[in-house]
This record gives structure tokens, C-alpha cells and sequence, in this order.
């Protein structure tokens, strides 16, 4: 096969070496979300704890694939975002924020790294207290977990992205909360980290997404925000947005010379990746990522907020299709959970009873499952609820 057949051929999970770059990109990323967890404490800067995270990735990511005859880019692949309490999504603040921690803060951690444009991401939440989680806090982050084994059951060959929908709005329903509308649940490719088959995560009029079938060897980021409140975030203030991507489909004679100055570095450093605005440098980066984004050269990630007293919780997870069947490869063990709702709802029930590994018919005698398909039953979950506490994880 000529390089250029090679470029043709789309890379997908069918190649050993994409499923070895999909898993030691899960590892690095893993390993930081648990680093960032472990430096989360009261008073400590979000900015550095946010930076920490990026760092580690782009240190640890250095260090493999180094001796290859054709460069492998590699790196961040969604910059370390901690969001507190009602901030639901996208906080990475710059250097000069003095924002801390406080004890008994609700944070949501969201990042991703990728190795040759093969992307893990991940989202975990995390309450500063020690002992467990109890009342609202404990319900709104058993919604979303439970919510995310439902979803990993459901994410399957011949299942439909609507089917997951439902699923997980039934969930959060069972906790009393609300799943956050407009986030969106999307198929990863080489370099890309918002492919155009897209899970909902809640039905609503204003979005509409084409319906879809999953299918053996796609991978997925699995993207599940809860909250006690309405579920409807807003944005409160555009300076708090500091997560830019390119749009490499528009192009603009930009005006300014700030903003080509800082465009051509965009080009440079962050082709085709999600970037923090705490990369470039500051005055300028304030002035030339206006006329940027006006200009839709440049698509931002803005910082939503639900109410002032609501709980929002946050888990993301990316997901192998592989031919054995589902395969998570992100996440991180949650604290001890006594949520104040239990979960009776038969559906949802069933839906944790199911595996996510399938064998092949013929290999082996035990019972057939549902179409001649074996279950693992090593991987069913339990809802979370008042009187098991935390589901283990996969």
C-alpha cells in the first residue's frame, strides 16, 4: 500500500496500532485527571491546578512515540478545565485570575489528550470533603454516574443515538435532576474531537441531530452534565471564555494586526485542537481573539453558569466499539456516594444488568444470551442510590 492509499484509508479500530495510540492516550489522561484530583485543595489557584494538568499531559505524551520514522503529533487535545459549584463547563482561567478552591466545592474536571490525533477525554467530578457525599450533592452526582453505565450499555452496534437519549433522561429523572441541555455526546475520528454522529443529551426543539446507528470499531465521547436546577446554563460574561478551536473551514482578511499576530500563532501552535487563550500572550491574545471570533475563524467554549445554589455534576468518558464489545477507557473511581433517591425504575434496572462484552457465537458452552450473544457478567453496575452507595466503575 502506497502512502498515499494509507492517507486515504480512513485509521479507525480494525488497526491494533490506532487501538494501541486510543489506549496510551486513555492512560496519560487518566493518570492526569487523577493527578489534578489529588492537587485540588482549599485555597490552591485553579489556574495552577489547570495548568498542572496540561503540563503532565504534554510531558507524559513527549515521552512515547519519540523513535518513529514519521513524526506523531501529540499533546492536549482539550485543555484542563475546572469548573466550581453552578459553573457547569469550560472554566481554564488565565494567569492573572486569583480564583482558589474552597472547602466543600463541587468541581467538575474536564480534559483530553490525544496521541497521533487519536483523542481520549474524560470528565470526572469531585467534592473537597473528606467522608461521604450525601444530600443533593451525593443525587445530582449518582445521576450522572448512573447515567454514564446506562449510556455505556446503550452505545452498542445496532443501537440508535436516540435510544441513549431517552435512557439518560429517564436517569436523571430517578435523582430528581435534570440532565443540562445543549451538550452534546460526539464520534471521535483521527484529529477530530466533534465528529458529526452526535448523541443528545436531552430532546429539545432548538437542537436537532440527524438520527444514527453506532457501529463496531467507532469510538465516542460519552458527555453527561447534570444539575438540581433548571438544566438550562447561561452564559453570564464572554471574558470568562478562554477555550478557542479553529474553524479550518472559514477564512477571514482580518483587520487588526493584533488579531493576524495572533491568528498566525493560532496556525502554528493549535491547527486543529481546542487551546487555552493562557498559551499566548495575554494583552495582545485580549485584543486579537475579538475580531477572531467575530469572524468565525475561531469557535469559543464558552463558561456557562447555572444558578447561584444549584449542584452541577460532570462525568465524560471515552468508549472503544470494539468487535468483543464495549471497551471504556477513561474514568476514575468517585468518592463514597449516600444519595437520597433510590432507584426502582425496572428499565433502568435492566439497563445496568447488561454486559458491555460480548463473545462471538461458538466460543465456548455457556448460555446464549439475548441473539446468541454471550454476556460478560463480570461488568454489570448497580444504581447508585441510598443504600449501596458508589457503582463501581469498569
Amino acid at each position: 500500500m502506497s502512502d498515499e492509499e494509507r492517507e486515504e484509508k480512513e485509521l479507525d479500530l480494525s488497526s491494533a496500532e490506532v487501538v494501541t495510540k486510543y489506549k496510551t492516550a486513555a492512560e496519560i489522561v487518566n493518570k492526569a485527571l487523577k493527578l489534578v484530583i489529588s492537587e485540588c485543595k482549599p485555597k490552591t489557584k485553579i489556574v495552577d491546578i489547570c495548568e498542572k494538568g496540561d503540563s503532565y499531559i504534554r510531558e507524559q505524551t513527549g515521552n512515547v512515540y519519540k523513535n518513529v520514522k514519521r513524526k506523531i503529533e501529540r499533546g492536549v487535545a482539550f485543555p484542563t478545565c475546572i469548573s466550581v459549584n453552578n459553573v457547569v463547563c469550560h472554566f481554564s482561567p488565565l494567569a492573572s485570575d486569583e480564583a482558589v478552591f474552597e472547602e466543600g466545592d463541587i468541581l467538575k474536571i474536564d480534559m483530553a489528550c490525544h496521541i497521533d490525533g487519536f483523542i481520549a477525554a474524560v470528565a470526572h467530578t469531585h467534592v473537597l470533603q473528606e467522608g461521604p457525599i450525601t444530600g443533593r450533592a451525593a443525587d445530582v452526582i449518582a445521576a450522572a454516574n448512573t447515567a454514564a453505565e446506562v449510556a455505556l450499555r446503550l452505545v452498542r452496534p445496532g443501537k440508535k443515538n436516540k435510544d441513549v437519549t431517552e435512557a439518560i433522561q429517564k436517569v436523571a429523572a430517578a435523582y430528581d435532576c435534570k440532565i443540562v441541555e445543549g451538550v452534546l455526546s460526539h464520534q471521535m475520528k483521527q484529529f477530530v474531537i466533534d465528529g458529526n454522529k452526535v448523541v443528545l443529551s436531552l430532546f429539545n426543539p432548538d437542537t436537532r441531530v440527524e438520527e444514527a446507528e453506532f457501529e463496531e470499531n467507532e469510538v465516542y465521547a460519552i458527555d453527561i452534565v447534570t444539575s438540581t436546577g433548571d438544566g438550562k446554563p447561561k452564559l453570564l460574561d464572554e471574558k470568562q471564555t478562554t477555550i478557542y478551536k479553529r474553524a479550518v473551514d472559514k477564512s477571514y482578511h482580518l483587520k487588526m494586526k493584533a488579531s493576524r499576530f495572533i491568528f498566525s500563532e493560532i496556525s502554528q501552535k493549535f491547527p486543529i485542537m481546542p487551546f487555552s487563550a493562557r498559551a499566548l500572550e495575554e494583552k495582545r491574545a485580549r485584543l486579537g481573539l475579538v475580531e477572531c471570533v467575530n469572524h468565525e475563524l475561531l469557535q469559543p467554549y464558552p463558561v456557562l453558569h447555572e444558578k447561584p445554589g444549584d449542584y452541577v455534576a460532570h462525568i465524560k468518558f471515552t468508549v472503544l466499539l470494539m468487535p468483543n464489545g464495549s471497551d471504556r477507557v477513561t474514568s476514575h473511581p468517585l468518592q463514597e456516594m449516600q444519595p437520597t433517591k433510590s432507584i426502582d425504575d425496572p428499565d433502568i434496572k435492566a439497563w445496568l444488568a447488561l454486559g458491555t462484552k460480548t463473545k462471538k457465537k461458538g466460543g465456548g458452552k455457556k448460555k446464549k444470551g439475548k441473539k446468541g450473544d454471550k454476556v460478560d457478567e463480570s461488568v454489570e453496575a448497580e444504581p447508585m442510590d441510598s443504600t449501596n452507595g458508589a457503582t463501581p466503575q469498569d
